[in-house]
């Protein structure tokens, strides 16, 4: 079966969080698959700036899963590549299936349009981009582009790859003439975890990690903060973002009078990441709406007990005793934090890491996913 995944960037152009390393994690464990051949067309665009660009060093690339990437030049706004466009048609007639992520984005549409003519089957991830909170942006424009996308799919021929079944609810509201399917994203299990403190010097300390944007609700954890009074609780933000956006953040940090107990560690990843996990003593996730919530997963992972918001798909984490899932208000979230660190947190993590081992592992995923691409053939 040969597929080919369609995505407006690519790993390692981290700088978009989540869908990145999702992504990313289901390439791999697909291409060990026997009976797939993989192919991955994307642009080179590493962030919003035109200079920040993925270091291409081959055209198509090999990756180590042994699958080929091909970086087209990014030359306009986010993703737009006039080389990506020209390879859609020879790419796209010579895939069994099409896999295509995000939603608003240059090639969707053009993607569509062409597995139409050419009567290629499409597994769609939107990733999150379908679902709506108070403070979406632009919504006639994404209502005429929705109309466009429902104009070119149709149930038989096109699969809604959601992580949730709120996001299926939402994502089949906006495109009816497609069925979602949910599976949800996978995430790597370290084998091993360096020794690490806990509460050290009874301090709790509150890790924030993924992406600087008002969805995420990072402002009413601030606030959560400031109500706390504490001076045993501090905050370690890991993110990148709008440059606007991390400067008013600084300013409310300063205007609430937190200088003292948060701090902005930028982006973060690989060994960097794995340290900030181990500096934390909770994991955070304070957002309006996720479709997964990629890093609840990675946060449980790493054995680190977790406070998700209703707006993620995190339920589970009570269920299985690793975490609180609280309303999201500034209240909320200041009671959780007060609450969590009076409970076992090295028998909540290690209740996590059970649980993510063995529901996400990522060869577990790729089989469903398997299944997904036959069922269209």
């Amino acid at each position: 079966m040969k597929i080919l995944h369609i995505t407006p960037a690519y790993y390692p152009a981290t700088y978009w969080g989540g869908p990145i390393y999702s992504l990313y994690g289901l390439c791999n464990a697909l291409a060990k698959m026997r009976g797939i051949t993989l192919r991955v067309l994307t642009t080179d665009a590493a962030g919003p700036s035109r200079s920040a660009s993925v270091k291409v060093t081959g055209f198509p690339m090999l990756y180590p899963g042994g699958y080929e990437v091909f970086f087209c030049r990014r030359l306009w706004a986010a993703s737009v590549s006039p080389g990506m466009f020209l390879r859609l048609w020879p790419m796209i007639r010579w895939a069994d299936v099409v896999h295509l992520t995000a939603v608003y984005s240059p090639p969707t549409i053009p993607t569509m349009l062409i597995c139409r003519l050419l009567g290629k089957p499409v597994v769609w991830s939107p990733r999150g981009a379908l679902q709506r909170w108070e403070g979406a942006t632009k919504p006639s424009a994404k209502r005429a582009w929705e109309w466009i996308c429902n104009a070119l799919v149709s149930r038989k021929d096109c699969v809604l790859h959601v992580t949730s079944e709120q996001e299926a609810v939402d994502s089949e509201a906006r495109i009816p003439k497609a069925r979602a399917e949910i599976i949800p994203n996978g995430v790597d299990i370290p084998e091993a975890l360096p020794a690490r403190k806990w509460l050290p010097g009874g301090r709790l300390r509150v890790l924030y990690i993924g992406r600087l944007h008002p969805i995420k609700g990072i402002e009413n954890l601030l606030r959560a903060l400031k109500l706390q009074e504490d001076s045993t609780v501090s905050l370690t933000i890991c993110g990148s973002g709008d440059e606007s956006y991390l400067r008013g953040l600084k300013e409310l940090v300063h205007q609430l009078g937190l200088d003292e107990c948060v701090s902005f560690q930028g982006h973060v990843d690989g060994k960097e990441k794995l340290n900030a996990f181990m500096k934390g003593d909770v994991c955070v996730v304070p957002s309006f709406t996720e479709n997964f919530g990629m890093v609840v997963a990675e946060a449980l992972a790493h054995a680190v007990p977790v406070i998700a918001s209703h707006g993620t798909p995190w339920a589970g984490v009570e269920k299985h005793a690793c975490g609180l899932w609280v309303d999201n208000s500034q209240k909320g979230l200041s009671d959780a934090i007060s609450l969590i660190r009076h409970k076992p947190l090295v028998e909540m993590g290690a209740r996590g890491k059970a649980w993510i081992k063995g529901a996400f592992s990522w060869e577990t995923i790729a089989g469903q996913m398997f299944c997904t691409y036959r069922s269209l053939l």
